[in-house]
């Protein structure tokens, strides 16, 4: 009962901003020339719906993110297991990964373009490398953040080293998994605003460039209000996973 009040209150203030901007443009504080409303925009959602561009889509931009980040958190786990679990697979994983993540992501766009071309490969692509960087940091830090002490009970109870990781160590790591994971989501949908950009055919960035040729405000915030309630979604299958696997957990939490 206590989440699904938790659930309605954020999807109340979500409302609440959709009523604030709508009646904004009512008052003629907003320019609908240049913000279209929130009616001007289910209407334009509307047209595509019924004109069959809407819904391929929305889930051609969902198969690329999710593709994308299955890969990249895959990479990226395994990067954060060899680190954290061995002081020499950290030396020899940290200091490139480090290096690389210093650099603006977004900026290996035009070098990706020569490496991948300009079809599924880049749009992709940019999501991995994106993903991989926040799931390695925060796996590595919550496999090293475990009481060592959880350690020697365990090697004193006769558990090998195996057992120690399934049983200690993983568990131990999860929440700063997760927490990497919903880092991860942000970024995997940055990327692909991105990359969606580049020679388009499909997807929600198409619908967004198609919308700034023909100077439509209304299908541009369409396309952003689809990419934020995609992330939300998302969100909340994360949030779903943290219920379910850490129920065991007591956070503090402020009246």
């Amino acid at each position: 009962m206590t989440r699904a009040a938790s659930i309605g209150r954020r999807l109340l203030v979500l409302a609440l901003l959709v009523v604030a901007w709508q009646c904004a443009s009512w008052c003629g504080w907003v320019n609908v020339q240049t913000l279209a409303s929130p009616l001007e925009v289910w209407s334009a959602g509307a047209k595509l719906w019924h004109s069959g561009e809407l819904v391929p889509s929305i889930f051609i931009s969902l198969r690329r993110v999710s593709i994308g980040l299955l890969i990249g958190v895959s990479i990226g786990a395994a990067l954060g297991l060899v680190a954290g679990l061995s002081r020499i697979g950290e030396e020899i994983v940290d200091a490139p990964l480090q290096m690389l993540r210093a650099l603006p992501f977004l900026g290996l766009l035009p070098l990706l373009i020569v490496w991948l071309g300009i079809g599924e490969g880049i749009k992709v692509g940019l999501v991995v490398i994106g993903v991989i960087f926040p799931i390695y940091l925060n796996l590595h830090k919550g496999i090293r953040a475990v009481d060592p002490r959880f350690a020697e009970l365990t090697q004193a109870c006769g558990v090998g080293r195996w057992g120690l990781i399934r049983w200690v160590v993983l568990p131990g790591a999860w929440p700063s998994f997760l927490v990497g994971l919903r880092f991860a989501l942000g970024i995997a949908w940055l990327s692909l605003v991105v990359t969606e950009a580049v020679n388009a055919d499909a997807g929600i960035g198409y619908l967004i460039q198609q919308g700034q040729q023909f100077l439509q405000t209304d299908v541009i915030l369409l396309g952003l209000v689809i990419y934020g309630l995609l992330g939300l979604l998302l969100e909340g299958l994360v949030r779903a996973i943290e219920w379910r696997t850490l129920d065991w957990r007591k956070d503090f939490a402020s009246a």
